[in-house]
């Protein structure tokens, strides 16, 4: 081998020598800047971000639909919403001692034996008879005037003219087509069309050569939570609340009513 060669070949190898040595230098050094910052987070608090309700707000059971008449003579379509015994405070959850702030509703009265014994002991703590279901409202800020074992009065949480969020099960509609569950244009019926009520081409098998995820097909139609939105009392009683539209579910579900959530104002 001649001088010049020499001479490249290990000018060539102390190169690569220093260029893994500043790799390695770089990836220990960033390995120890993430375990430093790691361990230096470790000790924080987790931070959640949650849906914020309106206010507190209560339970019931849809009774169904009726109708009526304002001052002005206007027929109204109601929704009935039952209140049953229930709608306790069973829980105040603060920011300082829990991380959020909210407040726990029970509604429902049932047997002992039907739910869970953490549920019953949980209740008793909190002197509440055994309910059925148990939720959380959470809250942008400390509810003030919520006690542990007090009952919510309907018509001093609500009045007429207030705007609230309902949220129900929807009725099930069992596994539906294209056309039914989304509103679909169906094809021709007749000139020898051979599509009628079919779904059509749902992407092409070259490229992406898969479906899309969220892709508007057939499938399983209703039984989804729902919430509809900034929908009128019409009246408020002791054991009832009647609003105006219609609420989702159908009679005897299980109903939430909360303060219709105002950006900038409560939420």
């Amino acid at each position: 081998m001649s001088a010049l060669a020499q001479t490249f070949t290990a000018t060539s190898a102390s190169a690569l020598a220093s260029r893994k040595s500043s790799s390695f230098n770089a990836r220990s050094s960033l390995m120890t800047s993430s375990t430093s910052s790691s361990s230096s987070s470790r000790g924080a608090r987790l931070q959640t971000f949650a849906r914020v309700d309106g206010g507190v707000g209560v339970f019931g059971n849809k009774a169904g639909m009726t109708q009526i008449f304002t001052d002005d003579g206007l027929c109204v379509p109601v929704t009935v919403i039952a209140v049953k015994d229930g709608n306790y405070v069973s829980a105040v959850k603060t920011a300082d001692a829990d991380g959020y702030n909210a407040v726990q509703v029970a509604y429902d009265a049932v047997a002992e034996h039907k739910i869970t014994k953490p549920e019953v002991g949980h209740l008793a703590k909190a002197g509440v008879k055994p309910m059925r279901h148990v939720e959380e409202f959470r809250l942008a800020a400390p509810a003030d005037g919520m006690s542990v074992g007090q009952k919510l009065s309907i018509p001093e949480m609500f009045k007429e003219g207030d705007y609230v969020d309902v949220r129900g099960t929807s009725i099930g509609k069992g596994f539906q087509g294209s056309v039914k569950r989304h509103g679909f244009a169906r094809g021709l019926m007749t000139h020898g069309s051979k599509s009628h009520r079919q779904h059509g081409s749902v992407g092409a098998g070259t490229y992406p050569g898969r479906i899309f995820p969220g892709k508007k097909m057939h499938g399983q139609m209703g039984n989804v939570t729902t919430t509809i939105k900034q929908l009128k009392i019409m009246r408020v009683e002791d054991d009832c609340i009647i609003i105006r539209g219609n609420v989702p579910g159908k009679k005897g579900n299980l109903i939430r009513v909360a303060p219709a959530k105002v950006v900038g104002k409560n939420c």
